[in-house]
């Protein structure tokens, strides 16, 4: 039997809630379940995480395998109340174009009156 922890969605719909379960891996996604290890609602600001590492830590030792997601989670609770890095707001192409026109605009006007600075102090 391959035993996987992973995420079991629950909550109404667009409102995710999530259940972290041990489940066998050939069962549905909201299947039967063998243990539930801990919840996730990203729903609430900050993210709620709340996992029982000492279980998800004996059901690994036992060979199950979380998923992608799940090591993500693991990863977040076992380094504590550190910050989560700020993600930045990808922009558009048209953005990042006008962006770079600013900028290229910005340079040009620093150097135009440096230029003219000297002309001023020859005269």
């Amino acid at each position: 039997m391959a035993v996987k922890i992973r995420l079991a969605r629950h909550g109404a719909k667009k409102r995710p809630y999530y259940r972290v379960v041990v489940a066998d891996g050939r069962k549905p996604r909201d299947g039967r379940l063998i243990e539930e290890v801990g919840r996730y609602n990203p729903l609430t600001e900050p993210k709620t995480i709340t996992l029982d590492l000492e279980k998800i830590d004996s059901w690994i030792a036992k060979g199950a395998q979380p998923s992608n997601a799940v090591s993500h989670l693991i990863d977040i609770a076992r380094e504590g109340d550190k910050p989560a890095p700020e993600k930045k707001a990808k922009k558009s192409k048209k953005q990042a174009a006008k962006d770079a026109a600013a900028k290229d605009e910005a340079a040009k006007s620093e150097e135009a009156p440096a230029e003219e600075a000297p002309a001023e102090a020859a005269e």
